[in-house]
């Protein structure tokens, strides 16, 4: 449907004379206090255990609507919807946050990049089969859950808006649902890798190459069930994008990667282990192409960046030259826009009386299980130990705000209303806070115990645990010698 201001030569003409500078000032404004607030939440986040990714999610739900927004609407409105000289406020509306989804998105395609170069190839070898076990698995079982659950809490949905007061589609609705608690986030999990230094070892390998086969099949799911519900499903699309998926990823190992290696091996030897700004621009070209390449296919763009930096990931000296270049940006600048405003634009106010806090439960629980039990059984099966496979199973449970994408189609389709649009969102919030105490409570005895031990996310904690472990030492030492 064509929006009322798109109608209007007006409002066209405003916003082509509009000054620049008229919209720069709200957009900074509003960077300012996005950056600001993820730093500050992310380091209390830190100092309660959490990875800082989770900090930044809850500042934008408090900058929202859902507190921000409802103790003082007029300076909300002023901040985050703010008047352009001579512009419709209802275009300006919607063009503003499209500014910060495309600074978000630019983020993730860096950040993708990153968690892709600290890749492991050689576990994956080792475990191939798991991976691709545990990813099925993890789609397969939160899907049926979401689908089950969809007809016990149809009832109690309200209309969407744009629905003309009809209830939405229960079929519609119970695909949706599937696929949303299916989703693990590559870019939430990878930074919380990052953070805790686990995403060289094996679990860390075996788990990222999970959730990306994870993600690719939760694009394509979801775009054959956005065009089910449209009516139009066409198998030979979901086989054709199938395809070019194997396509392109066949083509970055054996004939990007080549010439890539070659180029970079060459350079970084000239200029000692550094990127010069000639090498630096041929890999951000790289990077972008690579997600131009995706989002032609369909599956999104953040996708082909992940495997530029998978295929090129034993590429020590590149791995770290690329990280020293763009590591503080992408987590200092892009990620917190891309977590914070996303939470911002929630409005928990959305979940009115118990029987809706009822059906966020039920949504919960049903995507806590799916994922970490299913998943967590597929590696028990795989090989893996009780607490590996706990490990993984708590890892594939961090869903984070990718989880957005679907949750977003399925608004924009009119088959999940607001009050199931927040549920959702709490869901992807709290199964992301619960891996990494999960992470950490499971470490004892695992690969990722001194990875985690060396990452420094443990701070003071860190320290009293190794003074202790000394002492230990030093009393078993002289026992012995006594």
């Amino acid at each position: 449907m064509t929006p009322p201001f798109a109608t209007s030569p007006e409002t066209s003409e405003a916003l082509a004379k509009l000054n620049v500078e008229h919209l720069l000032l709200p957009v900074l404004v509003q960077l300012v206090i996005i950056i600001a607030a993820a730093r500050c939440f992310g380091a209390v986040a830190r100092r309660l255990g959490q990875p800082s990714v989770v900090g930044e999610i809850i500042a934008g739900l408090l900058l929202g609507p859902s507190l921000f927004g409802w103790l003082y609407p007029e300076l909300f409105s002023a901040v985050f919807l703010p008047a352009l000289p001579g512009v419709e406020q209802s275009l300006t509306d919607a063009a503003l946050p499209k500014i910060f989804t495309v600074i978000a998105q630019i983020g993730l395609i860096f950040l993708l990049f990153l968690v892709g170069l600290e890749f492991e190839a050689n576990h994956v070898r080792e475990k191939g089969r798991a991976a691709v076990l545990i990813s099925v698995v993890g789609i397969a079982i939160p899907f049926a859950l979401g689908a089950a659950l969809a007809p016990l809490i149809h009832p109690y949905l309200e209309p969407h808006p744009a629905s003309g007061g009809k209830p939405v589609s229960l079929l519609g609705l119970a695909l949706f649902l599937g696929v949303a608690l299916s989703i693990t986030a590559i870019p939430v999990l990878g930074r919380i890798m990052m953070e805790l230094g686990i995403t060289r070892t094996r679990v860390g390998a075996i788990t990222i190459t999970a959730a990306a086969v994870d993600d690719v099949l939760g694009w394509i799911l979801l775009a054959s069930v956005a065009a089910a519900v449209q009516a139009n499903f066409d198998p030979l699309e979901t086989l054709r994008m199938i395809g070019l998926t194997a396509a392109f990823a066949l083509f970055m190992l054996f004939a990007a990667r080549p010439v890539l290696v070659r180029y970079f091996t060459h350079s970084l030897r000239t200029n000692h282990g550094r990127l010069s700004p000639t090498a630096l621009t041929v890999l951000l070209v790289a990077i972008l192409l690579s997600a131009i390449a995706t989002n032609l296919i369909g599956i999104f763009a953040v996708f082909g960046p992940f495997v530029l930096g998978a295929v090129l990931s034993d590429q020590e000296d590149l791995r770290h030259a690329a990280s020293a270049k763009l590591r503080d940006v992408v987590n200092g600048f892009f990620v917190p826009v891309f977590f914070t405003y996303t939470g911002l634009r929630t409005d928990i106010g959305s979940l009115h009386g118990a029987t809706m806090w009822l059906v966020c439960g039920g949504v919960v629980v049903a995507g806590v299980v799916g994922k970490l039990a299913g998943c967590g059984l597929a590696a028990r099966i795989s090989g893996f130990s009780w607490k590996e496979a706990g490990i993984i199973g708590a890892m594939m449970n961090a869903r984070g705000l990718i989880a957005l994408v679907v949750i977003n189609a399925g608004y924009e389709l009119g088959v999940v209303p607001k009050s199931l649009y927040c549920v959702l969102i709490i869901m992807a919030v709290l199964t992301t806070a619960m891996t990494t105490p999960l992470l950490l409570w499971l470490r004892k005895g695992t690969e990722i115990e001194e990875p985690i031990r060396r990452s420094g996310f443990l701070g003071r904690d860190f320290t009293a645990e190794k003074t202790e472990d000394t002492l230990d030492r030093i009393t078993g030492s002289t026992e012995i010698k006594s």
